[in-house]
């Protein structure tokens, strides 16, 4: 079992276990996130969403992968089966990706592919929720290190 700096009082050792599960929901919700166009968009199947993310400088789909990557080694180092400062560190790494790749697609996707997807705001400020949503996977990783003495 690793020492972890911080973890002998009580509270230290919930902010070293809450953290880790934060930046594991956060690449979740992600990925739940770029689902949703296929589940609620009015599209003809498979063809629209499919335009709307390649549409992008980068396909979102990319950063969800990566956050799923992410999603397997955070909860390794949670568990300790991985060293937590590693884990911590990879899972920084991996959501600064997931952030970069979901703001460059949100930047460049143009404003008429909208029109096959869906006439609601929700279809429209889709691009910016999953950027925003995408800043989870980072900030909690960050969080996490900064709990274990490394940022």
């Amino acid at each position: 079992m690793a020492v972890i700096p911080g973890a002998a009082t009580g509270s230290g050792m919930q902010r070293v276990r809450l953290a880790p599960l934060v930046a594991i929901a956060g690449c979740l919700l992600v990925g739940v996130v770029l689902a949703v166009p296929y589940l609620f968009f009015e599209t003809a199947p498979g063809t629209t969403v499919d335009l709307y993310y390649g549409s992008g400088a980068v396909n979102p789909l990319v950063g969800g992968a990566l956050a799923l990557v992410a999603t397997i080694i955070l909860a390794a180092g949670r568990e300790e089966r991985t060293d937590p400062l590693l884990a911590a560190g990879v899972g920084l790494a991996l959501g600064v990706f997931v952030f970069l790749i979901a703001l460059a697609w949100a930047l460049t996707v143009p404003d008429d592919v909208y029109v096959g997807i869906s006439t609601s705001d929700l279809g429209k400020q889709h691009r910016w929720f999953v950027a925003l949503v995408a800043l989870a996977p980072p900030a909690a990783s960050a969080w996490w290190a900064r709990t274990l003495g490394v940022l």
